[in-house]
This record gives C-alpha cells, structure tokens and sequence, in this order.
C-alpha cells in the first residue's frame, strides 16, 4: 500500500493526541473515530503486508498540536520508520520538486487507488487511472529521503518541537 501524504499525516501513523486534533473541527463521535483509526494501526505490524509512506516536510511538520505532541508524533514516525515491512520517506522543503503535490492519494494495489478531498474520498478501479497514480507515486518517491536519512530529519524537527514547547 503507497500513501502520498503532502498535506497530513495519517491516521495509520497518529497519536493519540494527534488524532483527536485533527478531528477537533469535524461532527461526529470522536473517541469512536480515535479508536478505529488506532485498531487499524495494528496493520502496521503484520508482516505480510508493505507499506510506503511519502510525505512532504510540510505535512510532517504542519503544527496540527502544541509542540510538545508534535515532538511525540515526530517520534512515532522515527520508530515506525524502523519496522521491516515499512518505507517512510520524507521530500525536504529544500528539494527541488519540479511539479506540484495537489493532494492525498493512496495506491492500494494494481486495481485500487483513492484520493481525499474535503468532500470525501474518489475511488478509481480504471486502470488507467490507477497507473496514472502508480506513475505520480514513484514520481514523488523519487524526491524523498528513507531510512536514516529520513530519521535524521525527523529527529531535527523533534527537537525544534521540544525547544518550541519549553
């Protein structure tokens, strides 16, 4: 599974308290909301599957919690970086992208994409459509740092959350 992330991070790699804020504006059952999104993060660790994650500095870094939160979500995303079955890649804001990021989209296999909007999420089944999103990953895959690169980055902007929140 390949999630491009240029705006937020998502709910498989939140916290908590990271979750609970970026539900804060919405109606709806938030403690049940919470809940699902963290059952469904055991996925995460069932080896059989793989997963992708390439997200901007500006999704990593959008200060979604007071600083404090954001250095334990930092963290998250540092320590699941390391299990075997995941790639976590971030795109520097000083790299040179030469095409934009307009939106979230996820590639589930050769035969599901989706993309998010405010007004909900698209599912393409046209596989077309599903390798035109295959072909935009690898894209910005190619403009992100992994492995201790990406930890590296991760821990610097932990530590900016830290100084920010004394």
């Amino acid at each position: 599974i390949r999630f491009f992330l240029p705006l937020m991070i998502t709910g498989l790699l939140q916290t908590p308290e990271y979750a609970r804020a970026s539900l804060a504006n919405f109606p709806g059952d938030h403690p049940q909301a919470i809940a699902r999104r963290l059952d469904r993060q055991a996925n995460l660790y069932n080896g059989a599957k793989r997963f992708t994650f390439v997200l901007t500095e500006a999704a990593v870094r959008w200060q979604l919690c007071e600083p404090r939160v954001m250095a334990v979500q930092m963290g998250r995303l540092a320590s699941l970086s390391q299990l075997p079955n995941i790639r976590l890649g971030v795109i520097p804001l000083d790299r040179f992208v030469p095409d934009g990021a307009l939106n979230t989209f996820t590639v589930y296999d050769e035969r599901l994409a989706t993309a998010e909007t405010f007004g909900g999420v698209i599912m393409m089944r046209d596989p077309r459509d599903v390798g035109y999103h295959l072909q935009l990953f690898e894209f910005f895959e190619r403009y992100a740092v992994f492995e201790e690169s990406a930890r590296t980055l991760l821990n610097s902007y932990t530590q900016a959350f830290r100084s920010a929140a004394l």
